[in-house]
């Protein structure tokens, strides 16, 4: 019956301890399929792990070797008034600038006026441009509401000025002479009709450029605006910011462009670098190790890429696109070069001579070098058809294939056990019956000699 234990009832025997055993032994092969699964499932982590550093190495490596990219400049200024930073196509060059003025943002403030206003309706001319407001009521506050609505460039905050009168204060929301605006009082029309009145105002900061003047106190004296501190388009790839007005007793502000070799040199190290932790980390999965048992007993193991013939593969692949030459000249020429111990190194000093030497070959020969290493990389982690790739792929499939084995084996071992506990569960049964049977016989048996005896007590009588 469901929920009724007969372990060892009549046998005696743990039967449930028995059936353990039993299912320990049936298990052996389940078990042994859970130990591949779960080492195969450590070596496509590895791999992915692999696979994600080197995936990055290509994008890293790809990006070295673009068109101008390792056209890396610096800047300098002669002083602090000036600011200034390159891009990519940036030339080395200066140029002198003096700063005349800072470019500035409108703010005007009106004259005091009572609260509800009177106010009905106002323009603002931004550019040429108008727009009219119309507050829901001569109240300062659906004025400044209504005002702000708009979605012009202006915004108005109320002030109060105390004695229950407040000023209104317009403000640009943008730098430079084209931020200027008017205000007027009345609609649209009236503007352009030129019948509407200009809403009185006081200029606390007039609308401004900043201007900078190149070549001072030359015949090609130059002035140049800007509607904000940053001139973009002084010198190609260079911007420059403005942040105060030159001292007139000081000379010129010189803003000089230069190749800034730390950049470039930075780019082949992060590379020889990148390359290093592939290395470093294939070699480490690919030791060897001996280690020896309680009893003595030494056992050699390898780790989850030994002897893999597609990841020894990829790393040759990646350290020959590093080493090779390039048009002849061994890349340990610019200071990169193979170590003894299947390593990259970078001579940052040898680099920075080769950069001073022949800054083009040398800049030519990295970016030959970063293709060579993004298209080994990106071969062997395409997502599609990378070599590491298409093996993470094989060991998945691997690993589903032995989890649908070992979840057959659960049903195959639980109907083993429904089997050994019918089994133990009849024989316990069984035995409970005959020893029933053996205690009636014995009981039987123990009865004929009283009945022999009464037997002989009457023939004697």
């Amino acid at each position: 019956m469901a929920g009724i234990s007969l372990d060892g009832l009549s046998s005696g025997l743990d039967t449930t301890a028995l059936i353990s055993q039993l299912m320990q032994v049936e298990a052996i092969p389940q078990t042994l399929l859970k130990n591949q699964a779960t080492s195969v499932q450590t070596t496509v982590s590895a791999l992915q792990g692999l696979n994600s550093q080197i995936s990055d190495l290509a994008t890293l490596a790809k990006g070295n070797a673009a068109p101008g990219a390792l056209n890396l400049y610096k800047t300098s200024a002669s002083s602090n008034n000036v600011t200034a930073t390159a891009t990519s196509t940036a030339n080395a060059g200066s140029i002198d600038v003096v700063v005349k003025q800072l470019a500035q943002a409108q703010v005007s403030v009106s004259d005091a006026m009572a609260d509800p206003s009177g106010l009905t309706a106002l323009t603002v001319v931004v550019g040429g441009v108008s727009t009219e407001i119309t507050p829901k009521s001569s109240s300062l506050d659906d004025v400044i509401s209504a005002f702000n609505a708009a979605g012009t460039v202006v915004s108005a905050t109320k002030v109060s000025v105390g004695s229950g009168s407040y000023r209104l204060q317009f403000a640009a929301t943008a730098s430079g002479v084209a931020g200027g605006f008017q205000i007027f009082q009345g609609t649209a029309a009236e503007v352009a009709a030129k019948t509407a009145t200009a809403l009185p105002t006081t200029a606390i900061r007039p609308a401004q450029d900043a201007q900078v003047t190149l070549w001072a106190g030359s015949a090609a004296e130059q002035v140049v605006t800007s509607s904000s501190n940053t001139f973009s388009d002084l010198l190609p790839g260079v911007s420059m910011t403005v942040n105060a007005v030159s001292d007139p007793l000081k000379p010129a502000t010189t803003v000089s462009v230069a190749r800034d070799d730390n950049q470039i040199s930075a780019v082949a190290s992060g590379l020889v670098s990148a390359l290093n932790n592939i290395f470093a980390v294939i070699s480490n999965r690919s030791a060897v190790t001996t280690s020896t048992s309680s009893t003595g007993v030494a056992t050699v193991s390898g780790g989850v890429f030994t002897g893999d013939s597609s990841i020894s593969g990829v790393n040759q692949s990646l350290l020959s696109a590093a080493s090779m030459p390039v048009n002849g000249h061994s890349p340990s020429e610019y200071g990169i070069s193979i170590t003894k111990t299947g390593n990259m190194a970078f001579d940052a000093a040898k680099f920075a001579a080769a950069m001073a030497s022949d800054p083009t070959g040398t800049q030519a020969t990295l970016q030959t070098l970063a293709q060579r290493i993004s298209d080994a990389a990106a071969a062997a982690s395409d997502p599609y058809t990378g070599t590491i790739t298409t093996k993470i792929t094989g060991q998945k499939s691997s690993v589903d294939d032995l989890n649908k084995q070992i979840a057959d084996w659960d049903d195959r071992l639980a109907t083993r056990q429904s089997i050994l506990k019918k089994t133990y569960s009849d024989m316990e049964l069984a035995l409970s019956s005959i020893k029933s049977q053996g205690t009636w016989l014995t009981s039987q048996l123990a009865a004929l000699p009283t009945m022999n005896q009464s037997n002989n007590n009457s023939s004697s009588s």
